[in-house]
């Protein structure tokens, strides 16, 4: 949300004011500067509307006056361009997260099952021969242990990979190596390929919350919560 600009607040004076303290002067818009006067004043009104929809009009009336005047400000001037960009970068928050809770909540509403069935499947999963958990709720099986050193978050690592569903739908696979930063992924890789040694193969079961949660990538097989896995073997750690 950017601040409404000194050239919009200036035609917000003069339209407001005149409103304000002396009615309409002219009955009809009879000239080119009577239409464009006219129009200036109802589009500084909308973006009031949609920037600011509860504005107090007197109060923003007074701040126009006393601004014109500069004898008789409540707020020092030099401050009134922080206040301003703080107020609406925190309604930008605000409203992000708004938003981003009513998407979470439509998704939990249509992929609920997705969600239950993830969970069931890990819950069976864990007690079965040769899976370890992690405190996160990670699972993984080693399937070749490897003899070199483990990468950190911040390393960059060369790996071989298949990811499936829990139906075992194949979502993606690497085909030859590919090489990215340990971090830049989703958590339960970045957890997990710190666990191997180069040389390893592993397979992660990964809880949603691990993964893409509730929003993977939109048109993907991957739905809203799904658990995944990933057969991952880690064939170098990069020294760039």
């Amino acid at each position: 949300m950017k601040v409404i600009n000194l050239a919009i607040v200036m035609v917000a004076v003069l339209v407001l004011s005149s409103c304000n303290q002396q009615g309409f002067t002219k009955k009809g818009l009879k000239t080119e500067k009577d239409t464009i006067s006219y129009a200036l004043g109802v589009d500084i009104a909308n973006k009031l509307k949609v920037n600011f929809g509860d504005v107090d009009e007197s109060l923003f009336l007074k701040g126009v006056h006393d601004g014109m005047d500069t004898t008789n400000v409540l707020i020092d001037s030099k401050k009134i361009g922080a206040k301003l960009r703080t107020y609406f970068q925190k309604r930008q928050v605000e409203m992000r997260e708004n938003q981003q809770a009513a998407a979470l909540k439509k998704a939990e509403k249509e992929f609920g099952e997705v969600k239950k069935a993830g969970e069931k499947f890990l819950e069976e999963n864990k007690s079965k021969k040769g899976v370890k958990v992690t405190k996160s709720g990670l699972q993984y099986i080693v399937l070749k242990e490897g003899k070199g050193d483990s990468p950190k978050a911040t390393s960059r690592v060369k790996v071989n990979y298949k990811g499936t569903l829990i139906d075992g739908t194949e979502f993606d696979s690497s085909k030859k190596p590919v090489e990215f930063a340990a971090n830049r992924v989703i958590k339960g890789w970045t957890e997990g390929l710190q666990l191997m040694k180069v040389g390893s193969k592993y397979k992660f079961f990964i809880p949603q919350d691990l993964g893409y949660g509730a929003f993977p990538r939109k048109g993907g097989v991957i739905k809203p919560f799904s658990a995944l896995i990933f057969e991952v073997e880690l064939v170098a750690i990069s020294k760039k």
